[in-house]
């Protein structure tokens, strides 16, 4: 069995997350509200990172384009996985089989019902992470446990620092943060039983955390997530006549005259760090690193 993000936890996740989305609500009206307030800083060419075709996936939906960014520090197995099957052509055509509103958009299963996958051996849990110097950490100090920051656009929980002097690998652990637009992979109740499952969060949902595997994050079209036909049924979010994914590809497999580039604001950046406290003065005490969103511009394709 695939089942979609496991059912029994599904109600519990609903009614912890009814006051999270709610909340969520009017932090996002607050984080736009900074945003305006920055919108005048013109970052400098020094400021924007691009992201290597090998690590962007295209979904081409039909309700519009999604990119996101693969960080494969965080889960590389996972992240060779979507590839390859994107690559294949794999999840051309398939649906955004299970949708619930302000949490999930559940798709990448070929029989259309949440419990199917590929013709590849599942995969090994990469829940969690090892995390180095050179991962290109960036911490934002916010509400949660552990230091909080990102690597890439990947929110992430770790351990300081100053732990590595003290590990043999000179590395401490980190898993990624399930907030708004990241990139999680779906399983049974079995740890090791993802196969080609995806969700791509639309709301932020801490119980996931350390429990699944997240490892990219919607740098551009979070918004057409947000447009995709929702289940009936608010648990169990099923959705009868699905949107589905027209095609999916990395762009380093797309004709280059055809692929888009992407660049984001580099999180270790002035003009980012000014993002951050704009919206860290909008939200006060309740400043989370789930209100930090890509900053991105997109051109070609």
């Amino acid at each position: 069995m695939r089942k979609a993000i496991i059912a029994a936890t599904v109600a519990a996740l609903l009614a912890s997350g009814a006051a999270q989305a709610q909340a969520q609500a009017q932090a996002q009206a607050q984080v736009q509200a900074a945003a305006v307030a920055v919108a005048q800083t013109t970052p400098a060419a020094s400021d924007w990172r691009t992201i290597a075709p090998e690590n962007l996936l295209v979904i081409d939906t039909s309700k519009g384009r999604v990119l996101v960014e693969l960080v494969p520090v965080a889960a590389p197995n996972h992240a060779e996985r979507i590839r390859t099957l994107a690559n294949q052509g794999f999840y051309d055509g398939l649906k955004f089989h299970r949708v619930i509103p302000e949490f999930m958009a559940q798709t990448g299963d070929p029989q259309g019902t949440g419990e199917g996958g590929s013709e590849l051996p599942d995969l090994k849990a990469e829940f969690s992470f090892r995390r180095g110097r050179d991962a290109g950490f960036v911490a934002v100090p916010s509400v949660g446990a552990g230091v909080r920051g990102l690597v890439s656009d990947l929110p992430v929980q770790t351990q300081p620092d100053a732990q590595m002097m003290v590990t043999a690998d000179f590395k401490v652990d980190a898993h990624g943060l399930f907030c708004p637009g990241v990139l999680g992979m779906a399983r049974s109740g079995a740890p090791d039983s993802a196969n080609s499952q995806f969700f791509l969060m639309m709301g932020a949902r801490d119980q996931l955390d350390g429990v699944y595997t997240a490892f990219g994050r919607v740098v551009s079209g979070l918004d057409v997530v947000g447009k995709l036909k929702k289940g009936s049924d608010a648990e169990d979010g099923k959705v009868t006549d699905p949107d589905t994914m027209t095609q999916v590809r990395m762009a380093s497999a797309m004709p280059e005259a055809s692929r888009p580039t992407v660049r984001v604001l580099n999180a270790s950046s002035a003009a980012f760090a000014e993002r951050i406290a704009a919206t860290r003065s909008a939200r006060g005490n309740g400043f989370s690193i789930c209100d930090v969103q890509p900053v991105a511009e997109v051109t070609g394709g």
